[in-house]
């Protein structure tokens, strides 16, 4: 609804004015954040914050538009509903997180998307984009300097929150700062089944950190640890993660992906698979023995080289403008600053074999995990097998 008019801009002519610039207008949703994104040249960055904070602050909401966009929302669910990656991720929300506001899908439940109302769209506007949940951040052509200052002219109408106190010390998305409890999380399991498709989704998971947590960087050399795979890499014995390299050997999986979601106050570590159902027991067995083996009889080798990739991976990430910028918005929410690179570096330099074995035992070690599992699932485990294998009965 942002980009269908505001108070100075038609629709018509916010497209005409982002196409005259050569540039793009954007915007994205996540669980906890929402983010509108601008690209144009240097000399029209003035121009793409007056943009931006039009849409922002002075949208009309009109009825009419709001109706047709129900109906392109109705349809991108229905597309949804067909991602299986898309519908194993939100079960997996629904069953860790069961009773929250984190456990629901980002688009919401259809009757929600009937019945939601201008009044709700403007309170929620009010309520939440408000400056102390708010930063804006540029990369590329532009100075800080420039950016502050259009920050203060264009931004400077932003509301405060009354309820809310953001600074350096407590960050926008910390617990702190929203004045909430711990989201609780639940092990369980969760079964969709379709006999129709040929192979079976699933997904093993534990209770994560979040973003903020001091073994953050640990859980993500964690996660390099356990790796990720899928037939068209290849390989085989000459993977480094050791689960990658059993995976491979003994075809277990069309592909298994490790995965670290972090929010404001928890989170969710574990492994995305997708296998022949008669495989799903031998390779359900191997990712919760790996869980518990880096608890046990991780190696430093093991964990340099598993520095090494996600050093690499991270440079990676951040190629772009488009990264950077994201970049430096999540920090801000989660720290209350940016982390440099270098600095990044030190504190993954810093995680030693000793740090994997802890978070393994604290987060995965005798631990009720969730289970879910679409597709031909009915020759995976029960969940008591699942959990027994948390655990070596060893001496």
């Amino acid at each position: 609804m942002h980009f269908k008019g505001t108070d100075k801009r038609s629709r018509q002519q916010l497209e005409m004015e982002i196409e005259d610039m050569g540039g793009s207008l954007n915007a994205y949703t996540s669980r906890e954040q929402t983010v509108f994104q601008a690209k144009v040249f240097k000399d029209d960055v003035p121009k793409a914050m007056d943009i931006l904070s039009d849409i922002l602050l002075r949208s009309k909401y009109d009825e009419s538009s709001i109706e047709s966009e129900r109906h392109t929302i109705l349809r991108e669910h229905e597309e949804v509903s067909k991602d299986t990656q898309e519908v194993i991720f939100d079960h997996l929300h629904a069953a860790a997180f069961q009773g929250t506001s984190l456990g629901r899908t980002i688009l919401g439940s259809t009757d929600n998307i009937k019945k939601i109302s201008r009044n709700d769209l403007v309170s929620f506007v009010k309520n939440q984009y408000t400056g102390n949940r708010m930063v804006i951040t540029g990369a590329g052509a532009v100075k800080h300097d420039q950016l502050v200052g259009l920050t203060e002219k264009y931004f400077a109408d932003v509301p405060v929150s009354q309820s809310l106190t953001s600074n350096i010390a407590t960050p926008a998305s910390s617990p702190e700062s929203i004045g909430v409890r711990k989201t609780p999380f639940t092990g369980s399991s969760l079964e969709v089944r379709d006999d129709a498709m040929e192979t079976i989704h699933f997904i093993i998971a534990h209770e994560g950190i979040s973003a903020s947590h001091p073994d953050y960087f640990a859980f993500m050399v964690f996660q390099n640890l356990i790796g990720t795979w899928d037939r068209s890499i290849g390989g085989g014995k000459n993977l480094s993660s050791r689960l990658c390299e059993i995976v491979a050997t003994e075809e277990l999986a069309h592909s298994i992906t490790s995965f670290n979601t972090v929010y404001k106050d928890t989170g969710l570590f574990g492994v995305y698979a997708v296998a022949k159902p008669e495989k799903t027991e031998d390779l359900a067995f191997e990712i919760m023995n790996e869980f518990t083996r880096l608890g046990k009889t991780v190696t430093q080798l093991e964990v340099d080289r598993a520095k090494a990739r996600l050093k690499s991976s991270l440079l990676m990430n951040l190629d772009g403008s488009t990264s950077i910028v994201e970049d430096i918005g999540r920090q801000l929410l989660t720290h209350g600053r940016r982390l440099t690179p270098a600095e990044i570096f030190l504190r993954i330099n810093a995680v030693t074999h000793h740090d994997i074995a802890r978070v393994s035992h604290n987060h995965c070690y005798d631990k009720e995990p969730v289970l879910v599992y679409v597709g031909q699932t009915k020759l995976f485990p029960e969940y008591h097998r699942v959990r027994g294998w948390s655990y070596w009965n060893r001496w």
